[in-house]
């Protein structure tokens, strides 16, 4: 969880990470919303890949990002679940099998 917060607690990260909610992006895409070099950009991607925020996809030479929504929904509930806030999310309820089938 530490990672995640991490990842969370830079603008320009938390600005990818919202960027990856409209869809999965190429690095070169996402660089071109920022104003900082490549290198730098490179940095953020792998501190969000360490927090397994998002997924990278290789095709050739081209890089595909993607949201790993999940990651960060955990992370929250657990954040939340520290401070006795109590959102959790309800178990699946089971349907009974039906008898002779």
């Amino acid at each position: 969880m530490n990672r995640v917060f991490k990842a969370l607690s830079d603008p320009t990260r938390r600005r990818v990470l919202q960027l990856l909610r409209e869809r999965p992006m190429t690095a070169g895409e996402l660089a071109a919303h920022f104003p900082m070099h490549k290198a730098t950009m490179s940095a953020h991607f792998s501190v969000l890949r360490e927090a397994d925020l998002i997924a990278a996809d290789k095709h050739g030479k081209s890089i595909t990002y993607r949201l790993r929504l999940s990651v960060l929904e955990d992370a929250l509930l657990a954040f939340a679940d520290s401070f006795g806030l109590g959102f959790s999310i309800p178990a699946a309820t089971e349907i009974p099998a039906k008898e002779g089938l």
